[in-house]
């Protein structure tokens, strides 16, 4: 423990961000993280609980008491080892997760938590800095071969996981760039893409092989909730893999948006936030688009209040977005959560974003009923406020109010991965569309089909990139134990 008296005498210090005056003209990083002596206070903070509910609110069981100790003590090239034992990428973690752990921090209790995330924010770009971060090479090679399929968080966390237990790993990626959904569902000004590609670089030089460009098991998916990003120039069989392969694993994204079928849904300017975000990424990375959706000058209303919903708010505003409002069916949650009733678990509470401080109207508790257009283009759209009545959402009467709108981006989460996908590999399916795998004793993360894997949003569908660090790291674990008959993988 740091210093035993911290949590009474030193306040959470909260990262920083740019002016939003001069954030918005760009899409880089705009948050200014801890410098060492205030990531040393931060530190001080930890109580060393007798009990560290941090570590249980942590998807991936960060040991963190540890490295905040060792912050506080300046003894930062521990510190990131403490971190890289648990956590693959705290780079991604560090950047866009809500944190979990901070919630469950016991200080949360009736004051506010360690700042968590911010120290292994800053633990992980000083290990970077300072070289810490190198290959990890097997000591001797399996012989036995495994197919990753999907390069998100979840395929990045087993592929490096498995080759450094020493088998040959070959990661199959549709798209043109590895990365999945955090190369092109989330943006740039919260995660910037220099930080998959020295991972990238990271698992070249452990052994990985990468092969983008190639879509595995078929279509990419059929209906206007399957519209997603697939470069693919070439197609490889579910038979052919589990042929070729000792192992596959499945860890592709949920990637089957929520769709919002009422009258005008056809109409121009009604779009998924997948198709807006993908291709907003992929002119950051220099390519040439063709008709690309632009919310310049626009009346732009996001249909969802979550974290997609929030990206699809701070990219429009960099366009030049003439007003945003963003829509929650659900009424508006309390500012602060009843911590007596909710601790240590995620609470329930009003949550703003940066997106939302660099400019938009938020309305709550409201239901659109249709789409309102002149010529196939949107104009507007037509709402109705919406209360909970007998356990469910009914309309309140006389509430119907039509609202301006030339762009509509429907951001309501997403439903299942790619059904195409699991049924070329006779997967079979939960009541949710997901694959359906235990995670429970030996064989966790096996399917019905011998050899093969599923994990991350593939299996427990939409969540969290560190929840899809946490089964990447666990699958790899049971793969490894298939293969060989044991395994030395961490959980």
């Amino acid at each position: 423990m740091g210093k035993v008296t911290g949590f009474m005498e030193f306040e959470r210090i909260e990262e920083g961000y740019a002016p939003v005056a001069e954030r918005v003209k760009h899409y880089k990083e705009f948050v200014i993280g801890l410098d060492d002596a205030q990531a040393k206070q931060q530190g001080a903070r930890c109580m060393d609980c007798g009990t560290p509910f941090c570590n249980s609110g942590c998807p991936v069981n960060n040991i963190i008491p540890d490295f905040n100790d060792l912050v506080f003590r300046g003894d930062w090239k521990n510190a990131f080892a403490v971190l890289d034992s648990t956590n693959n990428f705290p780079e991604f973690t560090g950047r866009i997760c809500p944190a979990p752990c901070e919630a469950a921090c016991v200080l949360n209790i009736n004051n506010d938590p360690v700042g968590i995330k911010s120290i292994e924010h800053a633990i992980i770009d000083r290990a970077w800095h300072e070289g810490w971060v190198v290959p990890k090479k097997p000591a001797h090679k399996t012989g036995k071969k495994v197919a990753v399929v999907g390069s998100g968080p979840a395929g990045l966390a087993a592929a490096q996981q498995l080759a450094r237990a020493g088998h040959d790993v070959t990661l199959f990626e549709k798209n043109d760039r590895i990365g999945g959904l955090l190369r092109y569902g989330i943006p740039d000004f919260k995660l910037d893409k220099s930080h998959i590609d020295r991972r990238v670089e990271q698992m070249q030089a452990e052994g990985v092989t990468l092969r983008t460009g190639v879509l595995v098991g078929g279509m990419p998916g059929e209906g206007p909730g399957a519209k997603v990003t697939n470069l693919a120039k070439e197609t490889v069989s579910a038979a052919q893999l589990t042929q070729e392969f000792d192992a596959v694993l499945l860890a592709g994204g949920a990637e089957q948006s929520r769709d919002l079928p009422v009258p005008g849904r056809e109409l121009d300017g009604v779009h998924f936030a997948m198709e807006l975000l993908p291709q907003q990424n992929r002119a950051n990375a220099g390519d040439k688009l063709k008709d690309a959706i632009s919310a310049k000058g626009k009346h732009v209303i996001v249909i969802g209040g979550g974290d997609t919903g929030s990206d699809c708010v701070g990219t429009s505003n960099r366009h030049g977005a003439k007003s945003v409002t963003q829509f929650e069916v659900m009424p508006m949650p309390p500012e602060e959560e009843n911590k007596p009733l909710v601790w240590p678990y995620w609470p329930i509470k009003l949550r703003t974003s940066s997106s939302h401080e660099e400019g938009a109207q938020r309305e709550f508790a409201i239901s659109t009923k249709s789409f309102n257009g002149d010529k196939g283009k949107i104009k507007s759209l037509t709402t109705v406020q919406v209360e909970f009545k007998d356990g469910k959402l009914t309309e309140v009467p006389g509430t119907e109010k039509e609202w301006p709108a030339d762009l509509v981006l429907l951001a309501m989460g997403f439903t299942n991965p790619v059904a195409s996908v699991l049924e070329a590999f006779g997967v079979d399916k939960d009541a949710r569309g997901n694959a359906k795998a235990t995670t429970d004793g030996a064989g966790s993360y096996a399917t019905n089909v011998k050899k093969v894997f599923a994990a991350g949003d593939m299996r427990r569908g939409q969540s969290l990139v560190v929840w899809a660090i946490r089964e990447g790291r666990q699958a790899a674990r049971s793969v490894d134990a298939f293969l060989i008959g044991s395994s030395d993988l961490p959980r």
